[in-house]
């Protein structure tokens, strides 16, 4: 679809399973609030399903100024054949100048199946998004108002930032965690437009004859204290002091990628590019290097402790409190301390 538009809407994917919003959609929706507002252009929520419709009120508490409803038996499960034809048959209608989805494994499903049906462009894992003008190099045009894409590039080592300025809609998937989410406000007004859904049994290659969820154990999001250790820690043995320090903390142990890579922690406990993104009162790592990979995870944390030996580390050049020493001698030094304060 060409770029024809400049004052279409913003969009968000409202994902949703069995009547439950992603928290994903809803951070997304206040990043998308914040886009529109310098485009002066709404904000519109799409929810797909069946029987979603109170779903409604909470996205518009979060941002959106309408919500685009396909209500409908044959979206009850997801599948990529369904969701995709309804969501390109929304998008040819409103034509949306931009589109976010969540990096999960939904998003990271639907979202190519729609740009390639679109033959729009999509950038993957985007950990930040602003709007700007650009000139390409062999152009006199001057484009206003485009959607900057900004993800790591090259293994972390360079941060890219992509634009489409020829083919719309602009569209983005983004880890879940990356965006701050809003507050909601109860008391905001939007518009809930029931859309037709044509749909028949042949679009729905598959038939699903049981659902199985698992929950998840591990809530990094929800600390407000997180110890992470990396591949310094040197051992899975030697990992105990992070768990302890934790337990001491009334926090949550954590892991950079190489620790886990290494076996020291399994992946749930995972921060950072390619694990979870976190933003806790307090973050302390501990043995980790700080790679940018790793950094793109925990950067955003109110108070950042950083303990590893090596002074060039570049996790000091982000951390509030830096110790430079072997965890090994400061760390049960930390949890003695604790546990001393705690009995008396």
């Amino acid at each position: 679809m060409i770029n024809t538009n400049q004052k279409a809407d913003v969009w968000v994917f409202a994902e949703q399973h069995n009547g439950h919003l992603e928290d994903v959609s809803l951070e997304l929706l206040g990043k998308a609030r914040a886009l529109a507002a310098q485009l002066n252009v709404a904000v519109g929520a799409v929810l797909l399903g069946q029987q979603v419709s109170s779903l409604s009120q909470r996205l518009i508490s979060h941002g959106a100024d309408k919500v685009l409803l396909a209500d409908h038996p044959l979206l009850a499960h997801y599948q990529t054949n369904s969701y995709a034809k309804v969501f390109c048959q929304l998008v040819r209608k409103y034509q949306p100048q931009i589109v976010l989805f969540g990096a999960t494994v939904t998003g990271r499903d639907l979202a190519p199946r729609i740009a390639s049906e679109l033959r729009a462009g999509l950038t993957a894992d985007c950990t930040d998004l602003q709007i700007g003008d650009h000139k390409p190099p062999n152009e006199d045009k001057l484009y206003k108002g485009l959607l900057f894409q900004i993800r790591p590039a090259f293994g972390g080592n360079i941060i890219a930032t992509i634009i489409n300025y020829q083919r719309w809609p602009q569209m983005a998937t983004v880890r879940e965690g990356v965006m701050r989410m809003a507050d909601p406000n109860p008391r905001r007004k939007g518009r809930v437009i029931k859309v037709d859904v044509e749909l028949g049994p042949e679009d729905l290659p598959l038939e699903i004859l049981q659902e199985h969820q698992q929950p998840r154990k591990v809530n990094l999001k929800a600390a407000r204290i997180i110890v992470a250790g990396g591949a310094g820690v040197g051992s899975k043995e030697n990992f105990k002091l992070i768990w302890e320090l934790a337990n001491c903390l009334g926090g949550a142990p954590a892991g950079s990628r190489a620790a886990v890579d290494l076996g020291f922690i399994d992946h749930q406990y995972q921060v950072g590019q390619t694990g979870t993104t976190v933003r806790p009162a307090l973050y302390i790592a501990i043995g980790i290097s700080g790679a940018i990979q790793h950094r793109a995870g925990m950067e955003q944390s109110q108070k950042i402790v950083a303990i590893n030996k090596d002074p060039q580390a570049p996790i000091f050049s982000i951390a509030h409190y830096k110790i430079v020493a072997d965890l090994n001698d400061v760390v049960p030094r930390m949890i003695k301390a604790l546990k001393e304060k705690a009995t008396r």
